[in-house]
């Protein structure tokens, strides 16, 4: 049987939630540079695997945090998948936005967090992981307990890597870069032409394709 990361690989490309660029790459909100996008929003429009990609999550979490009360969904990209999550599990459902709210509540976390509650995070897509632990830290700041991140796809920076080991949060993914460009290669997405560049920008993705 072929395993949940190549599983989940394929059907990125089979919905075409991955695209390749290298000669308009694509600019992030880092301002990073990257010729490969991954578009995970993409499989909300799926619904069986929408379903299947946040089952093998909640059973994630259900192996790995069997005491976990609160879900949390980081804005918002992570908002719809982390919601049927919590539902698949019967806990309740929070989100987090990038910063607090310039209006009424004022509010960064939105939903019912008690204090000490066990929070396990969810997210669609981790790349530098910026974003991702600023919401870690936002819920830590709100009394939440938080056991762990799941995560749909990782870039595998070794940026991010460090960032999460340095902040002691456990990051868990159904797939990754690695395994992304594996199945790519095999089922014919990219070429070995494409390899060179594509493993030059994963090993350092805040100087490529920037002019010297």
């Amino acid at each position: 049987m072929e395993s949940i990361e190549r599983t989940v690989a394929k059907s990125l490309l089979d919905i075409k939630a991955v695209m390749l660029s290298p000669d308009k790459p694509f600019k992030w909100a880092s301002g990073w540079f990257s010729p490969i996008y991954c578009d995970n929003r993409r499989i909300l429009s799926y619904p069986e695997l929408r379903e299947q990609v946040c089952r093998w999550m909640a059973e994630n979490i259900t192996s790995r945090y069997p005491d976990v009360e609160v879900i949390a969904g980081v804005a918002t990209g992570a908002i719809a998948h982390g919601m049927l999550i919590a539902h698949f599990l019967g806990k309740p459902f929070i989100y987090v936005r990038p910063k607090p709210k310039d209006h009424g509540t004022g509010s960064q976390i939105e939903g019912i967090l008690e204090e000490g509650a066990k929070v396990v995070v969810v997210e669609d897509l981790i790349s530098t992981g910026a974003s991702s632990l600023s919401a870690v830290d936002a819920l830590v700041k709100a009394g939440a307990y938080v056991k762990g991140m799941v995560a749909i796809f990782s870039y595998n920076f070794n940026q991010s890597r460090r960032a999460f080991e340095n902040a002691d949060v456990e990051l868990n993914t159904l797939t990754n870069y690695d395994a992304l460009i594996d199945v790519a290669l095999e089922t014919g997405y990219i070429r070995e032409s494409d390899l060179k560049m594509l493993k030059e920008w994963r090993y350092s993705p805040s100087t490529w394709g920037k002019n010297e």
